[in-house]
């Protein structure tokens, strides 16, 4: 926090921190796994207190203490207890304001009834809580599917209630695209999550002994309590009245030292508005790191070190039961709606060798720049080693590699861990090899557009065919192709796939050195199903080592 690093810079400074709340410092990311039980000590949220930061700091931490006006020509503030009410002025040489972000809570009929919660600190938490020891309780609506409605939404599962989780748009995880979030809502229904896409509240009502939410569609959900995780905004009141300048985002508008309008006041965490590293745009991007580094950069500059802060560039991830999504960068509905162009590849290669046991696939979106292979974002979902190549690829997009860089990674192997090629390189053959011509892709998007002169083939096994195609495709095995020339169109463009994308590459490159026009579906069948909607977890893991 700003407040120790001030400290660890001066021995002198008069360092005094305001907290609205009785609390000062606590795991705010942690809430929702104490909910369910998997945190079972509420302390260990406490990462610091008053009393060990005046120990540690000296610091004079003031908890309680609402801010309520910033006089900028008197260089004071107007402060009032909460508990005992009373008000007084304090003066400052530089101040930080780090207000956070607030729950939005929007103003259904209903929505102000004891048993409709927001979670967004101890107070809120207590509460959900003291609402669950209820022995009658039994069904917990979550409105919302972003990170802290779905982590809720599996912590209220691990205590045995039941769960509806309503959504507004098409899918959760409303920053990911479409595809790699599918995976997600298998895993919450596999494990009893009642999951309601395209759905939103329009109001609350019930009895003494039930609560009722109406949905838009006319739709009625019975419940015994609600939390309405629909989204955070910046808190920005006390700023706003002070006339500090706001940005087009609504956040309070800083530079690089994270320095307000006002030369004597700053501003970090979630109210403020930040650059987006890949596009430079401005944007709202609530995350506990960046808010960290800023404290840090502005008590550097206070206290005459410069600092500065770069940009954001939205790396995160989230538990969803057994998966682990996680993406950093821009997604692909971003780079759309920025004008951005951009290739995409999909590789899903096991986490680590896979004749050691345990291995599982991790399906991995790449999104890149089509000249320079210059990474713009990535997306992951998979049960284990997600977070591990996401930092990676978090790294790599910040020092501004491209796809040729990620080729040449030299990460850790040993068969409990990863494979010789690992998920980061796999990634990076499969772009290059598009980059420097070796294969062309086609998308599924074009298979409501198929042309009489192209031909869907399966090149995978005769069994995994029986299993499942994509409807409309001849089969031509692999194995097989060099003594079946002749039974494919050599007039037609021959669009191949297999289960990941490796046969598929293989192929392409066969049939292309024998006169064909061929292109492969990047990601393969299990690809095409993500994109459909309908992802089977049943397919075996092929194997994926292409370069």
């Amino acid at each position: 926090m700003g407040a120790a690093r001030a400290r660890r810079l001066s021995e002198t400074a008069t360092i005094i921190v305001f907290e609205r709340g009785p609390y000062v410092s606590f795991a705010n990311c942690g809430l929702p796994y104490h909910i369910g039980g998997v945190i079972e000590d509420r302390k260990r949220l406490l990462v610091q207190t008053p009393e060990s930061l005046n120990a540690r700091f000296d610091l004079d931490v003031r908890v309680n203490s609402e801010v309520l006006a910033i006089d900028r020509a008197a260089k004071t503030i107007q402060v009032r207890n909460v508990k005992t009410g009373r008000e007084y002025t304090e003066a400052y040489d530089v101040l930080v304001l780090s207000p956070g972000a607030e729950p939005i809570r929007p103003p259904l009929p209903g929505i102000n009834d004891p048993r409709v919660h927001t979670l967004r600190n101890m107070g809120d938490m207590d509460s959900i809580l003291a609402g669950l020891h209820n022995p009658r309780l039994g069904r917990v609506l979550v409105v919302g599917g972003g990170y802290i409605g779905v982590e809720l939404a599996e912590s209220l599962r691990h205590r045995g209630l039941g769960v509806v989780l309503v959504e507004r748009l098409a899918q959760v995880m409303a920053v990911a695209d479409p595809e790699m979030v599918e995976p997600l809502h298998e895993e919450l229904q596999r494990h009893g999550v009642e999951l309601r896409l395209n759905a939103s509240v329009a109001s609350f009502d019930g009895t003494r002994e039930s609560l009722r939410a109406l949905l838009a569609d006319g739709t009625r959900i019975e419940c015994d309590l609600a939390v309405m995780c629909v989204g955070v905004r910046p808190e920005t009141t006390l700023a706003k009245a002070a006339g500090l300048e706001l940005g087009s985002t609504g956040g309070i508008r800083v530079d690089a030292q994270m320095r307000s309008s006002d030369p004597s006041i700053f501003a970090v965490g979630d109210a403020v508005e930040v650059r987006e590293l890949v596009s430079g745009d401005a944007t709202l991007i609530p995350l506990a790191g960046p808010a960290n580094r800023q404290g840090r950069i502005a008590a550097d500059v206070i206290l005459g070190r410069d600092s500065r802060y770069a940009s954001t560039q939205g790396t995160a991830i989230c538990k969803v039961f057994d998966l682990t999504f996680a993406m950093t960068g821009l997604s692909e509905r971003s780079l759309v709606q920025k004008q951005i162009p951009f290739h995409r590849i999909y590789v899903h290669p096991a986490d680590h060798a896979t004749y050691y046991p345990g291995a599982s696939a991790i399906s991995l979106k790449l999104l890149f720049a089509p000249e320079s292979g210059r990474l713009l974002g990535a997306q992951a979902v998979g049960k284990a080693g997600v977070d591990k190549r996401m930092d990676v690829l978090a790294v790599a997009l910040r020092a501004g590699l491209t796809v040729f860089d990620l080729e040449e990674l030299e990460l850790c192997y040993a068969p409990p861990f990863g494979s010789a090629k690992d998920a980061v390189n796999m990634a990076g053959f499969v772009a290059s090899n598009l980059l420097r011509g070796d294969v062309a892709h086609w998308e599924p998007e074009e298979l409501a557009s198929l042309r009489e002169d192209q031909v869907l083939v399966d090149v995978r096994t005769q069994a995994e065919f029986n299993q499942g195609t994509i409807p409309g495709a001849q089969w031509a095995p692999v194995d097989e192709l060099r003594d079946r020339l002749d039974d494919l169109p050599a007039d037609k463009e021959l669009l191949l796939f297999c289960q990941v994308g490796l046969r598929g590459y293989v192929a392409a490159r066969l049939l292309a050195q024998h006169g064909f026009c061929v292109r492969n579906l990047s990601g393969g069948y299990k690809r095409y199903q993500m994109w459909a909607g309908h992802l089977t977890t049943a397919v075996p893991c092929e194997t994926n080592t292409e370069g």
